[in-house]
C-alpha cells in the first residue's frame, strides 16, 4: 500500500467498510484482483478505494480511469464518487472512453474527420445480404448482426472465421453455413467502407490500432491515465482486454473487480478467463474476496449458494460462498401452474396482494429467460390493475413526455425564486405537463405518461433530501447528466425483464417465472458449458432479490395442453419433493410448506393474515425481534425530520431500514453504515441524530 500523509477527510472515507472492503480501499498500488460475490458491495469498495486514493493524495482525480460495461453503471459510479467528495475521475464504459480518445486523436493520427458512428448494424447487414443474394428476414439479420459483433470482439479475421467458429461451436448463424457467413463478414466491412461509417466495435478496434501503431499517441494516453479500475471484469472480451493492455503499456496500476459466477454473456464474447487467470498474468497481484452479502436475506443467499454448489467446470472452481449479513426473511416459494396463462395470472395475483399490503410496485420484479414470455405477464398485470415497466423498451429519456418536462423544468429554473423547496417547485412545474398528485385510473398510455412524470417528482424529492437547498437548476443538471448516461430514475411499476437485462439491479421481491426444462436451461443449450451458463443465469436472477424470492413453472404451454414440461434440473437439489405433473409440489417439511403459501410471520413462521402489520411482517401477539420503544422513537424522529424537510417519510428511511437499525442497535457511525438502506449521504445527514435517538 502507498504510504502517504493523510488529509483530514481521508480516514472518514474508510468508515463503514467491512474488513475486506477496507483492504480493497487501502490497497492503492496495483495489481489488485477483487473477487466479489453478488450483493457484497463491490461498487462501494472500488469507489471508496478511488476516493481514499484522492483524499490521501496518492491519486490525482483526472489521472484515474474507471471503466465498466453500461452507461448506467458508469453514471452510478460518478454519482457515488461525487457524494464522496471526489470530482474529475473519468468513469466511463469501454466504448465511451475509447470513443473520446478516438475523436481526439483521429485528426492527427489518421487525418480528416472521424467517420459517422452507426448505432444499428441491421441496415448494413441487410445490404451485405443483398449483395450476396442471400435472403434476409428480420430474424436472420438479427442473428447475423450478433455474429459479426462476435467476430470483432473475439479478434477473429474473416479469413480465419470458418476455422475459429467451427472450433467454438458457433453452429449455423442465421441458418447459413460458416463459409457463407465468412463471405458476409467481409461484405459487411465493404458496405461500411462504401458508406463511410463505423460501428461500435470499430471504436475499440480503431483506438487499439492507433495506440499500437503510434507510440506518441500511446505515450500521451499513458501520461494522462495513471490508475485503472475495471468493473465486471468477468465480462471482458479479448478486444477489450487488448485495449486495456495498450492503455496500461506494461504498467500494473490496475484494479479489476468481478465474479466468474455472474458470467452470462459468453455468446457475445465475454470470458472470465482474464479474471480467473489474473494472478497468473500478474504474479504480484493482491487478491481480495468479498463474500459478505448485504443485499439478500439468509434464505435468498442459501438458495443462491445451493444452486451454484452443483456447478461444474472452470467457473465452479472460482465459486464464492456468500455469507448473509441481513436478518432472516421468508423462505423461497416454489409453485407449479397448469399452463403459462395460469402462471402469469397467479404471479399477477400475488403481486397485487403485495401491493395492497403496502409494498411499492417498483420494489417488485418478474424475471424470465426470453422476451417472448413478457406478453402474458403484461396482460395479467393489466387485468390485476398493477402498473408495470418493461425493461429494455423505449429509453426513459427518449420519451416525449420526459423531453417536454425537462424543457418546462429548464424554463421554470430561470424564473424560480430563491428559498422555495425543490419538491414543491417541481410539482408546480410538472402539473402543467399533466402530472397530478393522484394517479389516473386509466391504464395504457395515460398511466405510463403519469408514471414518467411521477419518476421526475420522486427524483426531485430524493435530490432535495440528499442536497439541502437544491434548486430546479440543480434538478435540470442532474437530469441532463442522467440522460447522457441513460441513468433513468425509478418508475413506480413492477419491472418485467429478462435475466440478462436484470443483471446489476435489485428489488425487494423477485418472481422468477418459467423455471422449467427447455426455458432454463434453454432448449438450445446443448454443451456442458452452455448448460452451466444457464445455471449462472438462474443464480443471477435469484441474487437480485433482497427479501422474497418466488420460483414458478408451468406444466403446459397452453390451457388444456398436455403436461409435458418439467421443472428445471437446477431446482432438483433445492425445491420441495414434487408430486405427479400438473399438481403443486408437495413440501418436504413444514417450513417448505410455508414457502409456497402466503407471507409468513418473521417471528413465529405462521402465515400472516390481512389484519396484521405486513410491512413489519409479524403478528400483533408475537414478540418483536427488536425494542419496540426504540422503533417508535425512531418513527417519531423520522416524522419530524420528514416534515421539516417537506419530503415523504420514506425518503428519510423506510420502515424496513428502521427495523434493521433497531435489530442491530449500532453505537457508532461505522456500525450504522453497515446497515442496508444507510448510504453515505444519509449517514452524513442523519447518522448523528439516529445514534442520539438510540442512545436515548
Amino acid at each position: 500500500m502507498t504510504t502517504t500523509t493523510l488529509r483530514p477527510d481521508a480516514d472518514s472515507v474508510l468508515e463503514g467498510l467491512d474488513p475486506e472492503q477496507r483492504e480493497v480501499a487501502t490497497t492503492l498500488d496495483g495489481p489488485v484482483c477483487v473477487l466479489a460475490g453478488a450483493g457484497t458491495g463491490k461498487t462501494r469498495a472500488i469507489t471508496h478505494r478511488i476516493a481514499f486514493g484522492v483524499h490521501s493524495g496518492a491519486y490525482v482525480p483526472n489521472r484515474v480511469l474507471a471503466v465498466t460495461f453500461t452507461a448506467r453503471a458508469a453514471g452510478e459510479m460518478r454519482t457515488r464518487l461525487r457524494d464522496l467528495g471526489v470530482a474529475g475521475v473519468q468513469a466511463r464504459t469501454f466504448h465511451a472512453a475509447a470513443l473520446r480518445q478516438l475523436q481526439f486523436f483521429w485528426p492527427q493520427a489518421i487525418g480528416g474527420t472521424l467517420p459517422n458512428l452507426v448505432e444499428h448494424k441491421a441496415p448494413l447487414i441487410a445490404d451485405a445480404c443483398n449483395r450476396l443474394r442471400v435472403p434476409a428476414d428480420r430474424t436472420r439479420v438479427r442473428d447475423l448482426s450478433a455474429e459479426v459483433e462476435w467476430t470483432k470482439v473475439m479478434l477473429v479475421d474473416p479469413d480465419d472465421y470458418v476455422r475459429v467458429a467451427s472450433a467454438a461451436g458457433r453452429g449455423e448463424p442465421g441458418g447459413l453455413d460458416l463459409p457463407t457467413v465468412a463471405r458476409l463478414v467481409r461484405t459487411y466491412e465493404d458496405v461500411k467502407t462504401d458508406r463511410a461509417v463505423i460501428d461500435f466495435e470499430d471504436v475499440l478496434l480503431l483506438t487499439a490500432g492507433i495506440l499500437d501503431e503510434r507510440p506518441d499517441v500511446a505515450a500521451t494516453v499513458r501520461e494522462q491515465y495513471r490508475h485503472f479500475v475495471v468493473d465486471e471484469y468477468q465480462d471482458v472480451s479479448p478486444l477489450q482486454q487488448r485495449l486495456l493492455d495498450l492503455w496500461l503499456g506494461g504498467r500494473e496500476d490496475l484494479c479489476v473487480v468481478g465474479d466468474a459466477s455472474q458470467t452470462i454473456y459468453s455468446f457475445a464474447g465475454a470470458t472470465p478467463e482474464h479474471l480467473l487467470h489474473f494472478p497468473r498474468r500478474h504474479p504480484s497481484a493482491k487478491v481480495v474476496r468479498l463474500v459478505r452479502d448485504y443485499r439478500s436475506t439468509p434464505e435468498v443467499v442459501q438458495l443462491a449458494n445451493s444452486v451454484l454448489s452443483m456447478a461444474t467446470g472452470l467457473h465452479a472452481q472460482a465459486r464464492l460462498e456468500l455469507i448473509a449479513q441481513r436478518p432472516s426473511g421468508p423462505p423461497p416459494s416454489f409453485t407449479a401452474y397448469d399452463d403459462d396463462v395460469a402462471e402469469a395470472s397467479g404471479v399477477a395475483a400475488r403481486i397485487a396482494a403485495e401491493v395492497r399490503a403496502g409494498r411499492s410496485a417498483k420494489d417488485i420484479a418478474v424475471l424470465f429467460r426470453t422476451n417472448g414470455q413478457s406478453q402474458a405477464l403484461e396482460s395479467a398485470l393489466a387485468d390485476a390493475g398493477v402498473g408495470y415497466v418493461v425493461r429494455g423498451g423505449e429509453r426513459f429519456f427518449s420519451r416525449k413526455e420526459v423531453r417536454d418536462a425537462i424543457v418546462l423544468l429548464r424554463g421554470g429554473a430561470r424564473s424560480a425564486l430563491p428559498g422555495h423547496e425543490l419538491g414543491a417547485e417541481a410539482r408546480a412545474v410538472l402539473s402543467s405537463a399533466g402530472w397530478s398528485e393522484k394517479p389516473p385510473s386509466a391504464a395504457g398510455a395515460t398511466r405510463e405518461r403519469w408514471e414518467s412524470l411521477q419518476a421526475l417528482v420522486v427524483l426531485a424529492d430524493e435530490l432535495a433530501a440528499k442536497r439541502p437547498g437544491a434548486t430546479l437548476s440543480d434538478l435540470v443538471e442532474e437530469l441532463v447528466e442522467r440522460g447522457q448516461a441513460q441513468h433513468a430514475p425509478t418508475v413506480d411499476g413492477v419491472t418485467l425483464a429478462s435475466f440478462h437485462a436484470a443483471k446489476g439491479l435489485e428489488w425487494d421481491v423477485v418472481f422468477l417465472v418459467g423455471v422449467s426444462e427447455g426455458l432454463l436451461p434453454i432448449s438450445f443449450a446443448e454443451t456442458p458449458e452452455d448448460v452451466e451458463e444457464e445455471r449462472r443465469l438462474l443464480y443471477v436472477g435469484i441474487t437480485r432479490a433482497r427479501e422474497g424470492i418466488h420460483l414458478s413453472w408451468a406444466n403446459s404451454r397452453t390451457p388444456g395442453g398436455r403436461a409435458t414440461r418439467k421443472p428445471s434440473r437446477f431446482l432438483d437439489a433445492v425445491r420441495p419433493q414434487a408430486t405427479p405433473a400438473g399438481r403443486r409440489p408437495k413440501p418436504a417439511s413444514a417450513s417448505a410448506q410455508r414457502s409456497s403459501g402466503p407471507m409468513t410471520c418473521r417471528v413465529c413462521g405462521n402465515p400472516l393474515s390481512a389484519a396484521v402489520d405486513r410491512k413489519l411482517r409479524r403478528h400483533a401477539d408475537c414478540p418483536a425481534s427488536y425494542d419496540e420503544a426504540v422503533f417508535e422513537r425512531l418513527r417519531e424522529w423520522r416524522s419530524a425530520t420528514s416534515r421539516a424537510a417537506e419530503v415523504p417519510a420514506y425518503v428519510v428511511f423506510t420502515d424496513a431500514t428502521l427495523v434493521a437499525i433497531c435489530e442491530a442497535m449500532p453505537s457508532s457511525t461505522a456500525e450504522l453504515s453497515r446497515i442496508t438502506g444507510v448510504g453515505p449521504a444519509k449517514l452524513e445527514r442523519y447518522g448523528a441524530e439516529v445514534l442520539e435517538v438510540l442512545a436515548g
